[in-house]
């Protein structure tokens, strides 16, 4: 994490105040307390409708006022309102890159590591210099609310890393095949153009779009299983079995979790509090618009891949408990590894297991990643 100065840190607090920020399950015998990997998962507990968890900032204090121009005048060091600490990030161990100015859509912002960006405040991947993980820190539309008409993507997206030996770009090695090591993120396959990035909050449609393993990259929800193998067919890929998907996860020791037997909560991306449909729409038919782009965009939802570093398998794979669920190739239609708020509910870890949705079914947490055969 980078070390801000003071003045940054209130700033980040002060728009942070600005603006609005952007049923209990029963199996076939009856046990309301079973899991049953039939059940769709919304992931609400009667809490979810409780008052206190529909508020996205209790802290927030509606009489500050500071827009977009303040913040843009603090940033510009020819402007007489500048403010020479927040243009200043230098610090004995800061990435240079932090505390440039940048902008999204023409909001300001600063660079920032994505764990100094406080929500609401957004990052947004490539548009800084430096590492994947910094980004550029801004306001979301219109002082807090999320523009559902909008299709937010990066500019440009970072190369696949290098593969494992026998393997190609972004995958490991895992005994006789190869895995994606991050959750796919796509890019739109544009005749006589080069690959365009593909926002990850809107459904590709019957869009040509091809799967890529990014590190720091938003992974790709709202995608069906049809949808995803195709993706991963066009990169060369394929979609993982249920058997690859679980060795991938629990690796050559059978672990319930990537990372071992005993659940560390907090190590994956995988028990918010709040349900984010529940947030974002309150008791207006929240269930009913599961495909809705901003549910993502959240605050404290979907992470960018590889953002939980303790959430890694064996054999080097990320994520593949929490964040997204992951579609494997079962002709039946069939996700696992549970999402960002649940990964309890229909079996433990890499043991989650959803099965009841059609391959053609999506929404904001069906996520997946490829397999394929060593080269």
């Amino acid at each position: 994490m980078s070390r801000l100065h003071p003045p940054l840190l209130i700033a980040l607090a002060l728009l942070t105040a600005c603006g609005d920020p952007v049923p209990a399950f029963t199996s076939p015998d009856g046990d309301p307390s079973a899991p049953d990997a039939a059940t769709p998962d919304t992931g609400l507990d009667d809490a979810d409708l409780d008052d206190d968890a529909l508020d996205a900032s209790p802290d927030a204090d509606p009489g500050v006022d500071l827009d977009a121009d303040d913040l843009a005048d603090a940033l510009d060091p020819d402007s007489p309102d500048a403010d020479p600490d927040l243009i200043d990030a230098d610090t004995p161990d800061a990435d240079p890159a932090v505390g440039t100015p940048c902008a999204v859509d023409g909001r300001p912002g600063l660079c920032l590591d994505t764990s100094d960006c406080l929500a609401p405040l957004r990052p947004t991947p490539g548009l800084c210099p430096g590492p994947a993980s910094v980004q550029c820190c801004a306001p979301p539309p219109e002082g807090g609310a999320c523009d559902p008409d909008a299709m937010p993507a990066p500019l440009t997206l970072p190369a696949e890393e290098p593969g494992d030996p026998g393997c190609p770009p972004g995958m490991a090695s895992v005994e006789d095949f190869c895995v994606d090591r991050f959750e796919a993120t796509l890019v739109e396959i544009i005749p006589n153009a080069s690959p365009r990035p593909w926002s990850p909050f809107f459904n590709p449609g019957d869009r040509r779009v091809r799967a890529l393993s990014l590190r720091g990259a938003i992974p790709q929800g709202y995608i069906s299983q049809t949808q995803a193998g195709r993706a991963c067919a066009e990169a060369q890929k394929r979609l993982c079995s249920d058997d690859e998907w679980l060795r991938a996860c629990q690796g050559p020791q059978g672990f319930t979790y990537p990372y071992g037997d005993s659940r560390q909560p907090g190590d994956c991306n995988d028990a918010r509090s709040a349900h984010p449909a529940v947030e974002l729409f309150g008791n207006d038919n929240p269930f009913g618009q599961l495909s809705h782009p901003c549910i993502n965009q959240l605050p404290d939802s979907l992470a960018p891949a590889g953002d939980h570093p303790l959430c890694l398998s064996p054999d080097g794979a990320f994520d593949m408990m929490g964040n997204l669920h992951e579609w494997t190739s079962n002709p039946s239609g069939v996700f696992r590894g549970g999402f960002y708020v649940d990964t309890v509910r229909n079996g433990p870890g890499c043991l989650y297991l959803t099965t009841a949705h059609a391959p053609s079914y999506s929404d904001y947490s069906t996520g997946f990643r490829c397999c394929a055969d060593p080269e």
